[in-house]
């Protein structure tokens, strides 16, 4: 009997790149939405929208955040905007964590969270998105497109 090789097709990375108008007349949780969408943290249309409170209180937060810590604070966020609970279980606060860290925007440590090295936001862009792994990705890139001949 003949095998079978499978591959799958796991990428090794991946995000998704969005462009929307420039951000001049948005502030607070509307501009923390725009840069959701815009990194693909958050899909176009999407009403599970707690990543947008997280990303939130995380850049507004002065120090590191237990998850519970981080639950409380987004509760209140959403209370304060008249938004559903929905998504506040421990388990989606911890997933949306390990995504916000997969992007490296936050960094763990022991058993609290923060935005990486407390840096701002366009930092961490800069140094870790742009320059590291969205390089890495379109250099693979650019081996694909050279191999097809």
């Amino acid at each position: 009997m003949k095998e079978h090789l499978t591959f799958k097709d796991t990428p090794l990375a991946e995000i998704t790149l969005r462009k929307y108008e420039k951000p001049k007349n948005l502030k607070g949780r509307n501009l923390i939405k725009k840069l959701c969408l815009s990194i693909g943290l958050l899909q176009p249309g999407d009403s599970r929208d707690i990543i947008v409170d997280i990303v939130y209180v995380m850049v507004r937060s002065k120090k590191e955040l237990s998850i519970e810590e981080l639950k409380q604070s987004v509760v209140t966020l959403r209370k304060k905007n008249n938004l559903p609970l929905a998504g506040i279980a421990d388990s989606n606060i911890r997933r949306q964590m390990r995504r916000l860290r997969e992007l490296f925007l936050v960094e763990k440590i022991a058993n609290t969270y923060r935005i990486t090295e407390k840096a701002k936001l366009i930092d961490i862009f800069e140094e870790k998105i742009e320059k590291f792994y969205l390089a890495s990705i379109t250099n693979r890139l650019r081996e694909y497109f050279s191999a097809v001949k």
